[in-house]
Protein backbone atom coordinates (compact mmCIF):
# COMPACT_ATOMS: atom_id res chain seq x y z
CA UNK A 1 0.00 0.00 0.00
CA UNK A 2 1.20 3.13 -0.84
CA UNK A 3 0.05 6.75 0.77
CA UNK A 4 0.25 9.93 -1.56
CA UNK A 5 -0.45 13.15 -0.56
CA UNK A 6 -0.44 17.11 -2.37
CA UNK A 7 -1.41 20.22 -1.57
CA UNK A 8 -2.37 23.16 -3.92
CA UNK A 9 -4.21 26.76 -2.75
CA UNK A 10 -6.59 27.74 -5.00
CA UNK A 11 -7.95 31.73 -5.02
CA UNK A 12 -11.40 30.96 -4.95
CA UNK A 13 -13.53 31.07 -1.44
CA UNK A 14 -13.91 27.54 -0.02
CA UNK A 15 -17.52 27.77 -0.31
CA UNK A 16 -17.10 27.53 -4.40
CA UNK A 17 -13.89 25.00 -3.86
CA UNK A 18 -15.99 22.74 -2.43
CA UNK A 19 -18.79 22.67 -4.03
CA UNK A 20 -17.01 22.01 -7.66
CA UNK A 21 -15.64 19.09 -6.30
CA UNK A 22 -19.02 17.84 -5.33
CA UNK A 23 -19.72 17.91 -9.17
CA UNK A 24 -17.64 14.13 -9.34
CA UNK A 25 -18.66 13.99 -13.29
CA UNK A 26 -16.63 17.25 -14.01
CA UNK A 27 -13.28 15.13 -12.68
CA UNK A 28 -12.31 14.31 -16.21
CA UNK A 29 -11.54 17.71 -17.03
CA UNK A 30 -8.90 18.11 -14.92
CA UNK A 31 -7.83 14.36 -13.61
CA UNK A 32 -5.83 12.84 -15.76
CA UNK A 33 -6.66 9.01 -16.59
CA UNK A 34 -10.23 9.49 -15.60
CA UNK A 35 -12.63 8.95 -18.65
CA UNK A 36 -16.09 9.33 -16.39
CA UNK A 37 -17.02 9.65 -13.02
CA UNK A 38 -21.59 8.89 -12.92
CA UNK A 39 -23.07 9.83 -8.91
CA UNK A 40 -25.20 6.93 -8.62
CA UNK A 41 -26.93 8.25 -5.17
CA UNK A 42 -25.55 10.20 -2.37
CA UNK A 43 -22.98 7.74 -1.26
CA UNK A 44 -21.63 5.69 -4.26
CA UNK A 45 -19.97 6.58 -7.59
CA UNK A 46 -18.83 4.47 -10.47
CA UNK A 47 -15.48 5.44 -12.28
CA UNK A 48 -13.76 4.61 -15.71
CA UNK A 49 -10.56 5.24 -15.91
CA UNK A 50 -7.19 4.53 -17.38
CA UNK A 51 -4.13 3.11 -16.09
CA UNK A 52 -1.15 2.75 -18.82
CA UNK A 53 -2.81 0.97 -21.33
CA UNK A 54 -5.25 -0.64 -19.14
CA UNK A 55 -9.30 0.98 -18.79
CA UNK A 56 -10.99 -0.42 -15.38
CA UNK A 57 -14.20 0.10 -13.79
CA UNK A 58 -14.76 0.34 -10.47
CA UNK A 59 -17.16 1.46 -7.71
CA UNK A 60 -16.38 4.04 -4.92
CA UNK A 61 -18.21 4.51 -1.45
CA UNK A 62 -17.89 8.13 0.00
CA UNK A 63 -17.76 7.52 3.58
CA UNK A 64 -17.69 11.26 5.09
CA UNK A 65 -19.04 14.29 3.91
CA UNK A 66 -19.07 17.59 5.32
CA UNK A 67 -19.59 21.23 3.47
CA UNK A 68 -17.20 23.27 3.21
CA UNK A 69 -14.51 20.83 5.15
CA UNK A 70 -14.09 17.26 3.74
CA UNK A 71 -15.03 14.06 1.73
CA UNK A 72 -13.35 10.84 2.24
CA UNK A 73 -13.96 7.77 0.06
CA UNK A 74 -12.75 4.16 -0.44
CA UNK A 75 -13.09 1.74 -3.91
CA UNK A 76 -15.51 -0.93 -3.20
CA UNK A 77 -13.49 -3.38 -5.69
CA UNK A 78 -11.05 -2.58 -8.14
CA UNK A 79 -8.29 -0.48 -7.80
CA UNK A 80 -7.89 -0.43 -3.60
CA UNK A 81 -7.89 2.87 -2.82
CA UNK A 82 -8.93 5.16 0.10
CA UNK A 83 -8.45 9.19 0.50
CA UNK A 84 -9.85 12.19 1.84
CA UNK A 85 -9.88 15.89 -0.05
CA UNK A 86 -10.02 18.51 2.67
CA UNK A 87 -10.83 22.44 2.25
CA UNK A 88 -9.16 24.79 4.45
CA UNK A 89 -10.09 28.36 4.20
CA UNK A 90 -6.85 30.51 4.26
CA UNK A 91 -8.89 33.82 3.60
CA UNK A 92 -12.06 34.80 2.35
CA UNK A 93 -10.98 34.42 -1.33
CA UNK A 94 -8.08 31.57 -0.96
CA UNK A 95 -8.15 27.84 -0.12
CA UNK A 96 -5.94 25.27 0.36
CA UNK A 97 -6.91 21.85 -0.66
CA UNK A 98 -5.31 18.66 0.04
CA UNK A 99 -5.36 15.48 -1.48
CA UNK A 100 -4.33 12.17 1.07
CA UNK A 101 -4.62 8.77 -0.43
CA UNK A 102 -4.01 5.40 0.41
CA UNK A 103 -3.27 3.37 -3.20
CA UNK A 104 -2.73 -0.27 -3.76
CA UNK A 105 -1.24 -0.65 -7.15
CA UNK A 106 -2.21 -3.68 -8.67
CA UNK A 107 -0.43 -5.57 -11.28
CA UNK A 108 3.22 -4.98 -13.07
CA UNK A 109 2.08 -1.62 -14.76
CA UNK A 110 0.72 -0.20 -11.62
CA UNK A 111 3.26 -0.85 -9.13
CA UNK A 112 5.96 -0.22 -11.25
CA UNK A 113 4.27 3.64 -11.92
CA UNK A 114 4.12 3.58 -8.33
CA UNK A 115 7.50 2.84 -7.72
CA UNK A 116 8.71 5.39 -10.61
CA UNK A 117 6.34 8.59 -8.13
CA UNK A 118 4.17 8.34 -11.69
CA UNK A 119 0.93 8.46 -9.32
CA UNK A 120 2.45 11.21 -7.04
CA UNK A 121 3.15 13.04 -9.97
CA UNK A 122 -0.44 12.36 -11.54
CA UNK A 123 -1.92 13.37 -8.27
CA UNK A 124 -0.08 16.60 -7.66
CA UNK A 125 -0.87 17.82 -11.75
CA UNK A 126 -4.65 16.78 -11.28
CA UNK A 127 -4.84 19.26 -8.38
CA UNK A 128 -2.96 21.75 -10.48
CA UNK A 129 -5.39 21.16 -13.13
CA UNK A 130 -8.22 21.69 -10.65
CA UNK A 131 -6.90 25.07 -9.19
CA UNK A 132 -6.88 26.29 -12.88
CA UNK A 133 -10.23 24.98 -13.94
CA UNK A 134 -11.55 26.35 -10.58
CA UNK A 135 -9.77 29.97 -10.83
CA UNK A 136 -10.65 30.06 -14.19
CA UNK A 137 -14.38 30.01 -14.10
CA UNK A 138 -14.55 31.93 -10.30
CA UNK A 139 -17.88 29.62 -9.74
CA UNK A 140 -18.68 25.83 -9.73
CA UNK A 141 -20.63 24.40 -12.24
CA UNK A 142 -22.59 22.97 -9.83
CA UNK A 143 -23.01 21.93 -5.57
CA UNK A 144 -24.20 19.21 -3.55
CA UNK A 145 -24.24 20.42 0.46
CA UNK A 146 -25.25 17.17 2.31
CA UNK A 147 -23.68 16.01 5.37
CA UNK A 148 -22.79 11.97 4.96
CA UNK A 149 -21.33 11.05 8.98
CA UNK A 150 -18.41 9.05 9.09
CA UNK A 151 -20.19 5.38 10.05
CA UNK A 152 -19.65 3.89 13.52
CA UNK A 153 -17.10 1.80 13.90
Amino acid sequence: MSSLAATVDVEVPVRVVYNQWTQFQSFPEFMEGVESVRQLDDRHTRWRIHIGPSTREFDATITEQHPDERVAWKSDAGPGHAGVITFHRLDDTHTRVTAQMDLEPAGFVENAADRLGVLKHRVNGDLQRFKQFIESRHDETGAWRGDIARPDA
